[in-house]
């Protein structure tokens, strides 16, 4: 099923968002990205608005390390694609993005929803967003700590909602060595990728002493290796990625979910997790499919069998309600048997 706005206005020129008469357009006005993150119910009454701009700018040196390497950061306009950030900053031998490739979607996006995947998240290379303030009619410049970033969220979501246009993000890179390796499968993925080799030392073939002769480059294919495995490729298969942010619970309720589990799957099962503090994060997939969900149909919407966090149009002809409908389904099952309540990542309009 398709859905219309009233009025589609695409920006490739910062100047123009100077002469638009804001108020003169159908209303309510909505920003757009890529749209990789979004589920249109219905049509859309008002003006759907999408900042189109290119360019990635390498600025100067911004600080020196003790041992000589350099920090330097990278100006990308809100409508370059996110990938290609990554694809550019590997290619430069720059570090902070690779472990976030392949996530669709674009640049100005990235910093409203605070992307994640692989144990980084933008906030963690933001420097400063650029943006049109709508209310003052001037472009700014917000510090990246100053965005009330959080998981999946940011005050461009909240307090800021509708307020702010962003035109540009500025990353911090890095010439050093930073892998993220130890989340969802990284470490091991890459050890199968680039297995031990006739004449490396003992030293050689452990992990954390082969930080030093890895590249971004190297991350970034074990990434998009690691996803090209289990997500659908939105070119065929059309989804919003993730549907569902993964929970953080307290220790009591953690535990009340691994009697649960121990007593479905034996006294051995372990439960996936990840410690947030004093708090645990648990996968949402994981909790989709111990309940069944995996594979499972509602008209043409469906949970993906590969990865059951991600929902999607499986006929082509899926409508918006079939969506809503199996959604719901998978959060009250969800909240019956876990009581837990998920919330969707994929921001409904």
């Amino acid at each position: 099923m398709r859905v219309s706005c009233r009025l589609y206005v695409e920006v490739t020129e910062l100047e123009d968002l100077l002469t638009l008469d804001f108020d003169a357009l159908p209303q309510p006005l909505f920003v757009m990205g890529g749209g990789s993150n979004l589920l249109f119910t219905g049509d859309f009454p008002g003006t759907v608005l999408h900042m189109a701009n290119q360019g990635i700018t390498l600025n100067p040196v911004i600080s020196t390390k003790a041992e000589g390497r350099a920090e330097k950061s990278a100006t990308v306009a809100a409508g370059v694609v996110f990938d290609d950030f990554c694809a550019w900053a590997a290619a430069e031998g720059l570090w902070g993005p690779e472990n976030l490739s392949l996530i669709p979607g674009e640049v100005g996006a990235s910093a409203v929803q605070n992307i994640g995947a692989y144990g980084v998240e933008a906030k963690d290379i933001i420097d400063t967003v650029h943006a049109f303030d709508r209310q003052e009619r001037r472009f700014v410049d917000i510090p990246g700590a100053d965005c009330g970033y959080g998981y999946r969220t940011s005050l461009f979501k909240t307090a800021w909602k509708g307020r702010y246009i962003i035109t540009a993000v500025t990353f911090r890179l890095s010439t050093a060595p930073q892998p993220k390796l130890d989340y969802g499968g990284v470490r091991k993925a890459l050890e199968a990728r680039f297995p031990v080799k006739p004449g490396m030392t003992e030293e050689e073939v452990v992990m954390p002493d082969l930080i030093g002769h890895l590249t971004p480059q190297m991350i970034r294919e074990t990434v998009i290796g690691i996803r090209e495995q289990k997500l659908p490729d939105p070119k065929e298969t059309g989804s919003a990625g993730s549907f569902f942010c993964n929970p953080v619970i307290d220790r009591e309720h953690f535990e009340r979910i691994v009697a649960i589990a121990k007593a479905e799957n034996g006294p051995e099962y372990e439960v996936p997790h990840y410690d947030v503090g004093d708090r645990v994060k648990v996968p949402a997939a994981w909790m989709i499919d111990q309940c069944g969900f995996k594979g499972m149909r509602l008209g043409g919407a469906q949970v993906y069998p590969k990865q059951p966090l991600v929902i999607v149009n499986a006929t082509g002809t899926a409508t918006p309600e079939e969506i809503v409908a199996l959604e719901q389904r998978v959060i009250g099952t969800i909240k019956e048997k876990y009581g837990i309540e998920l919330h969707p990542e994929v921001e409904h309009v």
